[in-house]
């Protein structure tokens, strides 16, 4: 028998990897199509410099379109791996809120591809933008579909 779970496992902070934990990326609302969260951007995740390191933002990049993507096919018994990331760092920030806004642009049997926008609320000016690309791929324990 197929397993075939209403949404994706548990994406709270709280159930998030130390990791994930660390980055403080939030989700805010999700659906097959389309993410929204935010992030406190602080001193935790400054570079030697004193910004936001661009490690960050490929990690907010990568958690929003994967947990987006398994959102869209978890009726399938499937979950998303990223397995191409491109994210560009556009300007330089040394912290404040960010919204994090994930959309699909293309969603099919084997592969999704995502884009996600990091924009500081402060000013409204786009911080950082990726696309990620992801495979279906069976969860475990279950039998695709």
């Amino acid at each position: 028998m197929t397993a075939r779970p209403a949404s994706v496992s548990d994406v709270s902070s709280g159930a998030a990897s130390r990791f994930v934990a660390a980055s403080g990326f939030v989700i805010d609302e999700i659906s097959e199509a389309r993410l929204t969260g935010h992030v406190d951007l602080g001193e935790d995740h400054l570079n030697p410099w004193g910004v936001v390191h661009g490690g960050l933002y490929t990690t907010i990049v990568e958690s929003a379109g994967g947990v987006a993507a398994s959102q869209a096919v978890a009726e399938r018994g499937q979950f998303a791996v990223g397995v191409h990331n491109a994210t560009d760092f556009l300007r330089p920030s040394r912290g404040g809120r960010a919204s994090v806004e994930a959309e699909a642009l293309q969603q099919g049997r084997t592969q999704q591809l995502w884009q996600v926008v990091i924009t500081d609320d402060a000013t409204s000016k786009v911080l950082a933008r990726g696309q990620v690309r992801l495979q279906n791929v069976p969860l475990p324990g279950s039998i695709p579909s």
